[in-house]
């Protein structure tokens, strides 16, 4: 045989064989399919559903109250005015109706157990306050969307808080806001609209400004402006027409305004500070920083404690005239986010949102004791992790060559189908707790809440041969025979491909989830190096593009849809977590993800039913399909609460619109009188003036 022929020959069975190797890759690969349904859970708590004119309204009282100390101690020293003059002209009033246990009394603490450390007190420059409701517990916003789990579904739309109502104009472009008139910070200086204004344009507007939840221009719609028309009206003006979904965007933690009178001094704009001394400027031992918050802080030991006094300017009430809030206390113990759980299980603190299933079942079972000190109350299944791959390949975090080539790979499709298939998410869920607890989570939208659809949700089985197959089809290969994949030769030199996945070390869940993305890539040769990081740190690396992968529990954009939207998808350039603008301002979204920021866009342009469906339904299968981001996995938190509160909202969500701390409205909550046991580190005093070393005053 010539040599020729022969070549040929021997090129033809090679071919043949490459065939058959590849119909044999083909017949072991799993197709995408839908979800398989969560498992039954009956545990879960039901709120009484109401309208929102049953919940409260704005009007004023023929009287005011407060507790007989403040009256005796305050006022009747001359230390405070009257009640009645440090309320606003119409407080905001709860009715007694919808109080679970009617008009409270007052006294006694609320005790908390956080894993966070407070960085100070601005938040509106990015510090954090430590989480665990210390921000919440001072923070007020233009709306409020925490007790929306209990309004009506036709109803269903953000509260009013700080500001008292709105109204839009006849074209939708423009929105007056009226803001709620004589409230005064908890030092007694009025809140205006110039606390308004110095928030949204020295701090949300100002790029040398990132605000602790993230808000950005951008979040509250491309081109929109805010002015203030007096001391007790702004107006927005947006480019889109009724762009209801921003009053959702209004409230925590995004609209949250900041004393002006303490921080505007400050903000390099008004001072030789740079802005990084802005942001640092109060530090934690500055204590009665004013709020617009229910309690104050008031006493800060590093490592130990942070105790809140009540604000005796607070602007709500019952509707008996009692000014709130009922609790003259709330303590932030400084310790880890599993202790918070034990410890309210045990009775030494008094509440906790149980996030962390690793400690579900211990806890159920201290609970069944009737002895125990707290009660349990499982809500639904609205907390969700995602492991989201760094998409920017435009320069969003300044990678080096190897973080560039993973980014690429992460834009390819067949390697992003091969890490969601290599991963099997039902021994993941069951790695952190047993029973019908946790659900298959293939990403995109939660099973179980209002626009989720099964039949609009692509869910690629695990399958190990699976997901080696999409590897050999993404270019990777084990060239060096060291079991572990190689990039390309054309890429890094042909070495190991290395990723690192980005986790919060504050929180076991997430190291976990983490740990059983690394073992379970491993399975299948690709090597993935674990970066804890603690909370601020791992903030400002998630923020600033400094990863290739990351594990992030989702925010309320996946669970109600109409709540902080824009984060759906890329829509704008420091919007999504994990793909934001290059340096130069550039996005450079793949095909899908402009479709995706299409159906979102279209989403909050429309009130028709029927279209917003059809919309999440399309953008569920976009997200999905194409593996925007690798959800892990779904579960339910549980809300431990000692069981002397009363007041306390039934079925109160750990997350849903908001956190607990705000869906159960603490200024509410009272302990009746032969249950308070005299907790109060600072029995009958109350906040001092602003300033390092300024205790509570008694």
């Amino acid at each position: 045989m010539p040599k020729t022929t022969r070549t040929l020959s021997l090129l033809g069975c090679a071919a043949l064989l490459l065939s058959a190797s590849t119909s044999l890759t083909t017949a072991q690969m799993l197709e995408p399919t839908t979800p398989p349904d969560p498992p039954k859970f009956d545990a879960q708590g039901t709120p009484n559903f109401v309208g929102v004119k049953d919940m409260f309204e704005y009007r004023a009282l023929p009287e005011y109250h407060e507790p007989a100390w403040v009256t005796e101690k305050f006022v009747a020293t001359g230390k405070l005015p009257p009640v009645g003059e440090r309320l606003p002209k119409e407080p905001l009033v709860y009715k007694a109706s919808n109080l679970p246990d009617g008009i409270g009394v007052y006294g006694d603490v609320m005790r908390h157990v956080i894993g966070g450390r407070p960085e100070g007190w601005n938040y509106m420059a990015g510090q954090s306050q430590g989480w665990g409701g210390t921000d919440i517990g001072t923070m007020e916003c233009l709306t409020r969307t925490g007790p929306l789990f209990q309004v009506k579904a036709e109803e269903l739309e953000p509260l009013p808080n700080l500001a008292k109502g709105w109204e839009w104009s006849e074209d939708g472009h423009q929105l007056t806001m009226h803001l709620i008139e004589g409230a005064k910070w908890s030092d007694g200086v009025p809140f205006t609209s110039e606390d308004v204004m110095f928030y949204w344009e020295d701090n949300v507007v100002d790029p040398n400004v990132t605000p602790l939840n993230g808000a950005s221009p951008e979040s509250f719609g491309e081109g929109t402006t805010l002015r203030a028309i007096d001391d007790y009206t702004i107006e927005w003006t947006f480019k889109d027409a009724f762009p209801k979904q921003y009053l959702y965007q209004m409230a925590y933690g995004n609209f949250c305004p900041g004393p002006a009178h303490i921080f505007k001094p400050l903000h390099p704009k008004y001072s030789s500070n740079t802005y990084d001394q802005y942001k640092n400027a109060i530090k934690p031992e500055y204590l009665n920083i004013p709020v617009m918050g229910a309690w104050v802080p008031a006493e800060y030991r590093a490592d130990d404690i942070i105790v809140m006094l009540r604000n005796p300017y607070y602007w709500k009430v019952d509707d008996a005239g009692n000014q709130l809030p009922y609790l003259d206390e709330v303590h932030y113990r400084l310790s880890t986010w599993a202790d918070r759980d034990v410890q309210a299980v045990a009775g030494t603190a008094d509440n906790s949102a149980m996030e962390q299933p690793e400690n579900y079942v211990e806890a159920l079972k201290r609970a069944a004791d009737p002895s125990a000190p707290s009660r349990l109350q499982f809500g639904a299944r609205t907390i969700g992790y995602t492991l989201y791959p760094n998409l920017s390949a435009n320069g969003w975090g300044e990678p080096d060559s190897r973080r560039q080539a993973v980014r690429e790979l992460n834009r390819n499709f067949d390697f992003r189908k091969g890490v969601t298939s290599a991963l099997d998410r039902q021994s993941i869920g069951e790695a952190l707790v047993k029973g019908p607890f946790t659900a298959i989570y293939p990403g995109g939208l939660y099973a179980g809440t209002t626009f989720y659809d099964k039949a609009s949700t692509v869910y690629y089985p695990y399958s190990a041969e699976t997901a080696e197959a999409y590897f050999t089809r993404a270019g990777l290969a084990d060239t060096d025979g060291d079991g572990i994949l190689n990039f390309p030769a054309d890429q890094e030199g042909g070495r190991n491909l290395e990723i690192t996945i980005l986790a919060n070390a504050d929180y076991q869940t997430d190291k976990n989830l983490a740990e059983a993305v690394i073992a379970h890539l491993e399975r299948v040769g690709i090597r993935v190096v674990a970066n804890f990081m603690t909370g601020t740190q791992f903030n400002a690396a998630q923020s600033s593009g400094q990863f290739d992968w990351v594990v992030i529990r989702n925010g309320s954009e996946l669970v109600a849809v109409v709540q902080n939207t824009a984060s759906l998808a890329p829509t704008g350039p420091r919007i999504a977590a994990q793909h934001q603008a290059g340096p130069d301002g550039t996005m450079d979204l793949l095909p899908f993800e402009t479709e995706m920021v299409e159906a979102v866009n279209a989403f909050t342009a429309t009130d028709d039913a029927a279209e917003r469906i059809a919309l999440m339904q399309r953008y569920q299968r976009l997200y999905t399909e194409n593996i925007y981001a690798i959800g892990l996995t779904q579960y339910p938190g549980a809300e431990i609460i000692n069981k002397r509160f009363a007041n306390v909202p039934a079925g109160v969500p750990i997350f849903m619109f908001n956190w607990d701390v705000d869906n159960m409205m603490r200024e509410r909550l009272f302990v009746p009188a032969d249950k308070q046991p005299g907790y109060e580190l600072h029995p009958q005093s109350l906040p001092g003036a602003p300033g390092i070393g300024n205790g509570p005053v008694s």
